[in-house]
This record gives C-alpha cells, structure tokens and sequence, in this order.
C-alpha cells in the first residue's frame, strides 16, 4: 500500500451483504429489491458525508433468476454466467446509485461494470462451492441437477444451485474507478465479485462460467485503491465466538491472528473473516464487519467487530 495522503479524505470501500436487496425468504421482485436498497444507501449516504466511498456488493440471488429466466426461454441457448453478471451488476447498481444521488444532493453516484481477472486453471473451477439463486427442497434441486446439469449444495435447510468461485487476482477497471473516486463520486464498482474474465497470451479478455467470492473480490478492491477501512455489512450486528451455540459472544476489537484461531462457517461469516483478516495483514489498515444500520458507529469503532493489525505485525 502507498503511503497515506494527508489530504485527502478517509477512503472506506463498503460491501453490502445479500440483505441490502433482499431477505431471505422473501421473493425477488423489483418491489422489494428497492425498498431494501433505499434503506442501505441511507446508511451508506451517512459515511459519504465524512469519507471517500466505493461501494461493492452481492448479487447471488440476481444472477441466479437471471439463468433461470434465461434457460426458461428455449429459442436460443441460455446466456453464459458472465453476462448474466454483468447484467445483475447493472441492475443493482442501477438501483443503488440512484438512491444514493436522491441522498446526496450534488454528489455523483457513479456504477462502474467491472471485470476481474481470475487464473483459467484456478483449482474453483474442478469444485464448484458459490451458491446462486433462489432455495429449493431436495426434490427440486435433484430434478434440476438432472435436468440442467447443475452442481448443487445443501445451504441450511434447502438447497441450491452452486458454480465456481475462483481467487480474484486484478481489477480491469481500477484506473477508472481510482479516478472517479479522487474526482469525488460515490462509485459502484465490482458487484458480485465483478465479472470473471481470463487473459490469454496475447493478452485478451474471456468471461468464464464463474462467481467471484464478493468479500474476497472487496477485499481486493480496497487494497488496489489504498483504502484505509474494508466495511463488510450484512444482517447480523458483529461476529460472534461460538455462533448459534450456548456460549455465544460478539466479537468487538480483535487482529487478524485472534481470528484465525477461530472457526466460523464457510457458507456466510468465514469469506468476511478471511477478507478480513487478508486487508488488514496486507496494508495494515482497518477491516470491520457488522449490522448495515450500525455503519458509522462501526466505522468510528462503537459497534461491530473491528479488526485491527496485531502488536507484531
């Protein structure tokens, strides 16, 4: 990381949790995609006034009923996940950004479609873990792996659909975003881990049949931009020793190493503790997870889980 400059602003790249648009359960219309996005660019618009904010989010459940909208229309084969991403990017940043500008008045809210680079022999790609798309019952998820071809998981309860998520290794786009920040806009950039491309030799770009782990891609996107807080949002109000058991505790002020000594599942805490702890160790900045309503108070160290770099880093 280069080193800070005094003059600008505290830079702080926010991820937004699958909860900014949607809960789980509820169905994903329109309807309720902006409603949910409304309140998460209220929190957001309350860090613009005092930071420099890049805003990224997920886009499971987007960019799965897009593939189910797209196979369910037989005339042509149904669209590669790339596009469907870049598609869901678009439409959610479409959303965002114009709930942001109805929050802050002579701000630019900016969305920037970005393509991430990732390895064409990237081992994600021989065991697929990403879910996307909606839940099903075992009945329905076995008809579909018949009938689709599809990988599928159990995701608590149910089950769903789950595709490759490979290392993200380089933002395509990052000049465009880093100026666009320094030109003061609230940029949406990299949503749902960005769009999986490949280079070849001649160094030409490829989509792949992928999905980006979007707190690892975040994580990436905060350290090329030098950012000086990674803020992961989502539905719970910190990160907790011993979830869902009987001794249950949040987590407030932590490092890196206390964390790593901690188990958390993969499904939903672990990719935040893991992009987490990455930003810190590698810039030395400050990493912090917690409810998306506590933002500001997570940002000046009154709620959520703040992870710090250790004493001997």
């Amino acid at each position: 990381m280069s080193a800070p400059d005094a003059t600008r602003r505290p830079r702080v790249v926010v991820a937004l949790g699958g909860n900014a648009l949607l809960r789980r359960g509820e169905q994903l219309t329109a309807e309720n995609q902006r409603h949910h996005a409304a309140e998460a660019m209220t929190a957001v618009a309350g860090l613009a006034g005092a930071h420099d904010v890049v805003l990224t989010h997920g886009n499971g459940p987007q960019v799965g009923l897009l593939a189910l909208q797209s196979a369910a229309y037989d005339d042509v084969p149904p669209y590669p996940l790339d596009v469907l991403g870049a598609e869901s990017e678009g439409m959610i940043g479409y959303v965002l950004e114009q709930e942001l500008a109805n929050r802050l008045p002579g701000r630019t809210a900016v969305t920037v479609l970005t393509q991430v680079v990732v390895d064409h022999d990237d081992p994600a790609f021989e065991r697929p873990t990403k879910p996307i798309g909606p839940v099903y019952t075992e009945e329905q998820a076995r008809r579909l792996e018949r009938e689709r071809g599809w990988a599928i998981a159990r995701d608590g309860d149910h089950f769903r659909r789950v595709v490759p998520s490979p290392e993200p290794r380089r933002i395509v786009e990052l000049v465009a975003i880093r100026m666009l920040v320094e030109m003061g806009a609230v940029v949406v950039c990299t949503g749902g881990g960005g769009i999986p491309v490949t280079v070849n030799g001649a160094g030409a770009l490829r989509g792949v049949e992928a999905v980006i782990d979007k707190d690892l891609a975040a994580e990436l996107l905060a350290r090329s931009l030098d950012a000086d807080v990674l803020l992961m949002l989502t539905d719970v109000p910190a990160v907790f020793r011993d979830w869902g058991g009987p001794e249950a505790a949040p987590i407030g002020t932590t490092t890196p190493a206390e964390l790593r000594g901690l188990e958390f599942a993969e499904g939903s805490m672990g990719p935040k503790v893991a992009a987490a702890c990455r930003f810190v160790e590698r810039t030395g900045g400050t990493a912090a997870i917690g409810a998306l309503e506590d933002a500001e108070r997570i940002v000046a160290g009154a709620a959520g889980t703040v992870v710090t770099p250790d004493e001997t880093g």
